[in-house]
């Protein structure tokens, strides 16, 4: 099957996803998620404004040596030529000729208000750029596509001339006429009214393209699709300006999974979950956890009598099964959680609880004691993990005994300004049977028990070393009690291959950050020891 004949799927992160605020991509960031976009099997990448941006003409330079793309096809993105200049002779122009992408996506004007008031030029001049622009990079060679900016106001406010600009761009040569939600204030109903008018009244093929300023930019991309839409513009984990773009997971797994339209290669939409995740660890945007199909809360069931029904069948409390975006079952355990839950993390996690009720009670209501006093588990598996050896052998796993653990921070009075405070820790404990008296500094009391902590029992255990925090998030549980609140620490831990979650709870921030240190440590040498 052509999918990029038959149906467009196209990618814009590399260029309005990065209009995100915070969000800044170097040249080879945008090389690496062009290749993961790849993977994925969208149709088209659009690479950024080569001329405009010299980043953006510096990753179609790259692009062309570095980039040996199986599914995609790279666009080039710019905007008509300027007013009173010739197609051929602009050098805005010039540059998209230049860039070698074999697709140009032009913006173009179809709100006659933003013609006159924003390129000051007349209603009349606008339509000959469109149709000058498209018809040159057509006689060069390049397929040409239109983005029409601002199209679902332009059409309210001037219905005549906005389908004018799209019968413009199509007579002169272009493939496809993407009607943009630009302002992102469109509502699903409207637009697939405007659609069907766009498609019965001018017969050009129909892209669509949504901002997410009301919610609905997937909606409103599915209902275009519904109404005679053929290509459809999105980027990933909706990445965009103010409150973003439609996210083009979500929107290609609702047409294939729900909708049972073929717009992706064959097996590819199971890779989502893993580009989704990959892209955001390039982009440095931490990951939503509630993001539709991909995000690691997207398929995690809390409430006990999910879990009893899970038992029974999976599908259950779920709307599809999540290996088909690459994503997996979670159950969490916490103070909602039932012996059901507990039974079904426990089988997760190797243990087969299923034969005694009883340890399934205790280890149920231990779980419910320890949340009450301001422990959660469902965010991390790794001192669950813990816990559940403990109740089922007998013992928690140790690997080394501390005898006393302290830390001091020094801080001059007169200090220079940029000097930071030094922390200092002394840890003593037994690993190995060898007794280890050892010190620490750091920037904090905890990054100096953090080295304290790691060089002792790295002496016994080489493997230690491997060992990186790499997360560590703090909250305050009980505010009214001011300095003497309950304080809860979550630290995330790596070996390089993969990571875990441990948590600690104390009346003060480095007593906490102890124990989720402890465990964090003795997780990580348990799972080496297994494996």
């Amino acid at each position: 099957m052509d999918l990029q004949g038959s149906f467009h799927v196209y990618d814009t992160t590399l260029r309005d996803g990065a209009q995100q605020e915070g969000l800044n991509l170097s040249v080879a960031d945008k090389l690496t998620i062009a290749r993961q976009l790849d993977d994925l099997g969208v149709g088209y990448i659009e690479g950024g404004w080569p001329g405009a941006n010299p980043k953006d003409t510096e990753f179609f330079r790259r692009a062309a040596l570095e980039l040996d793309l199986k599914h995609a096809k790279l666009a080039a993105f710019g905007s008509t030529r300027r007013a009173g200049l010739k197609a051929a002779d602009d050098p805005m122009i010039a540059a998209l000729r230049d860039s070698g992408a074999p697709v140009v996506t032009l913006v173009a004007k179809s709100h006659d208000r933003h013609v006159e008031l924003a390129l000051r030029t007349t209603l009349e001049e606008n339509l000959a750029m469109v149709r000058d622009t498209v018809a040159h990079l057509t006689a060069e060679g390049q397929t040409v596509f239109l983005d029409a900016e601002h199209f679902f106001d332009g059409y309210r406010a001037n219905r005549s001339y906005a389908l004018e600009v799209l019968r413009t761009a199509f007579d002169a040569g272009a493939q496809v006429a993407a009607l943009c939600d630009t302002n992102g204030g469109m509502l699903p109903a409207w637009v697939a009214d405007v659609v069907n008018d766009v498609r019965e009244t001018t017969g050009v093929r129909v892209g669509i393209h949504c901002h997410n300023d009301t919610g609905c930019a997937v909606a409103n991309t599915l209902a275009a699709v519904d109404a005679g839409a053929t290509h459809v513009q999105g980027t990933i984990n909706g990445y965009g300006e103010r409150t973003g773009n439609a996210d083009l997971i979500s929107v290609v797994a609702n047409l294939e999974l729900k909708l049972d339209r073929r717009v992706l290669p064959h097996g590819l939409l199971t890779e989502a979950t893993r580009i989704a995740h990959g892209i955001a660890e390039v982009t440095n945007v931490p990951p939503a956890s509630r993001q539709p199909y991909v995000g690691t809360s997207a398929f995690a069931h809390k409430a006990g009598l999910h879990a009893s029904a899970i038992k029974v069948d999976p599908m259950l409390y779920q709307h599809m099964d999540p290996i088909g975006v690459g994503n997996d079952m979670r159950l969490l355990v916490s103070d909602m959680a039932g012996r059901a839950s507990i039974e079904l993390k426990g089988k997760q996690l190797g243990f087969d609880l299923s034969g005694d009720k009883e340890l399934l009670t205790a280890i149920t209501n231990r779980v419910k004691e320890l949340e009450s006093r301001g422990f959660t588990f469902e965010a991390a598996d790794a001192s669950f993990e813990l816990l559940l050896v403990e109740m089922v052998e007998g013992r928690r796993p140790s690997y080394f005994d501390v005898e006393t653990w302290r830390v001091i921070t020094e801080t001059l009075s007169h200090r220079a300004e940029g000097e930071e405070a030094v922390s200092e820790a002394t840890v003593k404990l037994t690993a190995g049977g060898v007794r280890f008296v050892v010190t620490g500094e750091g920037n904090g009391p905890v990054n100096a028990l953090d080295s304290a902590l790691r060089t002792a029992i790295g002496q016994a255990y080489p493997e230690v070393a491997k060992f990186d925090l790499i997360d560590f998030k703090v909250r305050i549980l009980d505010q009214g009690h001011g300095t003497d609140a309950i304080t809860r620490v979550l630290i995330e831990t790596s070996d390089g291959a993969s990571s875990w979650i441990t948590v600690g709870v104390g009346h003060n921030v480095i007593e906490a950050s102890w124990q989720a240190l402890v465990d964090g440590l003795t997780y990580g040498l348990r799972k080496h020891h297994q494996d």
